[in-house]
């Protein structure tokens, strides 16, 4: 009986309640967290500035990747019908690896409520969504005919900026023809220059991603807060900018937010400064966009620079010298003041109830000994005392005639 009491009320008294999870639409990808205080990459981009001369309304972003999420609730009603190019035409409203969902998050995510502030950078462009993989967490890779495919019906949907989240490796003619075909329209392509695999890692470059590798398509690799490069990134003449792409809130399949690395995500963002740019100055051509970006990007020892919005928008070109990171200045940690309360509640709980049940079992035991050795708990019998006169009598020795007198 009593361990059982023990085993209850420790267990009870241990419980910690577990953070609230939404689950993805699908139980394809992790489930996302219910909130993310705070996104270094907004501060570093100056986001809430953007924001308020130009927010990308009216401009379209084609999002080739393995699908977006319609449903997600940050993206509202901005997704687009889309299309799937692969062999099996699915749906491409639906994302169960999440990569697409992630990508368009950092473009045209919506905040969320209460300390949910994670949004995009460009909350009034639309996502057009682009099947161009196949949609399996476990992994998967575009092709260079399905890129070119993606490309061409990117184009077709009325898309003003193409980002693509994965590359290939492979140089081929028909990938190469739809691009050049996309510039020729006036349509932006921003591509993710992709990671390197562990055995490339010891080398300095690696294979030439594509579309990245192209002239006219703009190379996106990934920092991280610091503004440091992940050794995980390619890098090459085929970089032409750099962004926010380590450990970066975004947009989860279903609902809820996660942290990702990434050139996918970095490359989000660059697209997302592409449409404030094209929202903002329409009679823009893509080579203008392109040299406006780079011109005002921050000097780092990785491509041309940090991709800077808000200094494209305001036309801040400047010596290369003078001009400075963006905000690299870290967003604040969430407060962490109430979930240490919660802990030490929680642990001083289980103490005082450790001790209550140690003190428990070890009256326990005593009775159970007392029992064997035919204790029966009483109080102790009164001593029994002969009664005091009220006044002492004279000394008796003094008056006794046998006692010799000296």
């Amino acid at each position: 009986m009593a361990s059982w009491l023990f085993i209850s009320v420790l267990a009870a008294s241990l419980m910690v309640s577990a953070p609230a999870f939404a689950a993805p639409g699908q139980n394809c990808a992790e489930p996302g967290r219910a909130q993310i205080t705070g996104s270094y990459a907004r501060v570093m981009l100056q986001a809430d500035e953007i924001n308020a001369i130009e927010n990308g309304g009216g401009t379209t972003v084609a999002v080739l990747a393995t699908g977006v999420d319609a449903g997600q609730p940050q993206l509202g009603n901005r997704v687009l019908d889309g299309a799937d190019v692969l062999a099996n035409a699915g749906r491409a409203g639906d994302d169960c690896t999440g990569l697409g969902t992630q990508v368009a998050g950092v473009i045209s995510g919506q905040r969320g409520g209460g300390d949910n502030d994670v949004a995009g950078l460009s909350p009034g462009s639309r996502i057009l969504p682009v099947r161009v993989m196949p949609d399996d967490p476990a992994g998967s890779e575009p092709t260079p005919g399905s890129l070119a495919r993606g490309i061409d019906t990117a184009v077709q949907n009325g898309a003003d900026v193409i980002v693509v989240a994965a590359p290939v490796r492979t140089d081929q003619a028909i990938l190469e023809s739809a691009v050049a075909d996309a510039v020729a329209r006036g349509v932006i392509i921003v591509a993710a220059v992709g990671e390197r695999a562990r055995d490339e890692q010891a080398d300095a470059g690696g294979e030439t991603p594509y579309p990245a590798g192209y002239r006219d398509v703009i190379g996106v690799g990934a920092i991280d807060r610091a503004g440091q490069v992940p050794a995980t990134s390619r890098s090459g003449d085929f970089v032409d900018l750099v962004a926010p792409g380590v450990a970066v809130p975004a947009l989860q399949t279903g609902r809820g937010l996660v942290e990702v690395d990434g050139t996918a995500v970095a490359a989000g963002f660059v697209a997302a400064s592409a449409a404030l740019l094209r929202a903002r100055r329409p009679d823009l051509t893509v080579t203008e966009v392109t040299d406006l970006l780079r011109a005002t990007a921050s000097p780092t020892a990785f491509g041309t620079g940090v991709v800077n919005p808000y200094a494209a928008l305001t036309a801040r070109t400047v010596d290369a010298k003078t001009r400075q990171l963006p905000a690299l200045k870290p967003a604040p940690l969430p407060d962490q003041t109430a979930e240490a309360h919660r802990r030490t509640v929680a642990l001083t709980s289980a103490l005082l109830a450790a001790i209550l049940v140690l003190a428990l079992l070890l009256t326990a035991a005593a009775l159970r000994r007392s029992r064997r050795r035919q204790w029966r708990p009483a109080l102790a019998p009164h001593l029994h005392a002969r009664p005091e006169p009220l006044e002492p009598g004279p000394p008796v020795m003094l008056l006794d005639p046998a006692v010799p007198q000296r």
